[in-house]
């Protein structure tokens, strides 16, 4: 990542976007799965891919009121959550504390955890409050424009986007393939593997899954 802004390999995401009231719906409860690897793209393609890709890099208020600018983070390891305090797929992971503890996993090994609230309901004193009563040790960003969820394709809460050191998107998708705690099979948390072959220095051997949860209630 630089500060002019990000390389990044973006995987094509469907954006679904609702418009229904406050609370949230669910959107899905089926177990996430590997996204089969897209086609190559033609030259013209990868390098539009590429121009579009550089004005991935984003300022946005945590729940603090402090500014934090995505390119600030390069070099590091970037865990983007999108994330909905409304929406019941969301809710068990933080009683679960399944991103919390991740975070505080990776925090010594130059991984930066960044939740990412695009509803458009959503504001900065009720984010911080969410981030006080779980004592989060990571930021909750205020996108409740949509700008940034938009720019990224995130479509569900949770849905979850790893930048590696190079600014690249190394895996976006679900965090697990327990939707509500349910899984089928052996329990795997994909952002656990990501990360743990990232800090490594391995590739990612996942990179892309289907997320599940509610849709991103965007401002419209």
């Amino acid at each position: 990542m630089s500060k002019t802004g990000l390389s990044v390999i973006l995987v094509p995401a469907v954006l679904i976007i609702a418009f229904s009231g406050c609370k949230e719906q669910p959107s899905s409860s089926r177990a996430a799965e590997p996204v089969a690897n897209a086609p190559d793209k033609p030259a013209s393609a990868q390098q539009a891919v590429a121009q579009a890709a550089r004005k991935l890099d984003f300022t946005l208020t945590d729940h603090n009121g402090k500014e934090v600018k995505l390119s600030d983070y390069s070099g590091k390891i970037v865990v983007l959550e999108w994330f909905n305090y409304d929406c019941p797929f969301v809710k068990p992971h933080y009683e679960d504390a399944t991103f919390a503890n991740l975070a505080d996993k990776y925090a010594g090994k130059d991984v930066v955890w960044l939740a990412v609230n695009s509803t458009n309901y959503a504001t900065s004193e009720t984010n911080k409050q969410w981030a006080q009563n779980y004592e989060l040790s990571y930021p909750i960003l205020d996108d409740s424009s949509g700008k940034v969820g938009r720019l990224f394709g995130a479509t569900n809460t949770p849905h979850i986007f790893i930048i590696d050191r190079a600014g690249r998107i190394a895996y976006e998708g679900a965090i697990d393939n327990a939707p509500l705690g349910k899984v089928k099979g052996e329990y795997i948390n994909y952002v656990d593997k990501a990360l743990a072959e990232l800090t490594a220095g391995k590739s990612v051997s996942l990179a892309a899954t289907r997320p599940y949860g509610c849709t991103v209630k965007y401002a419209n």
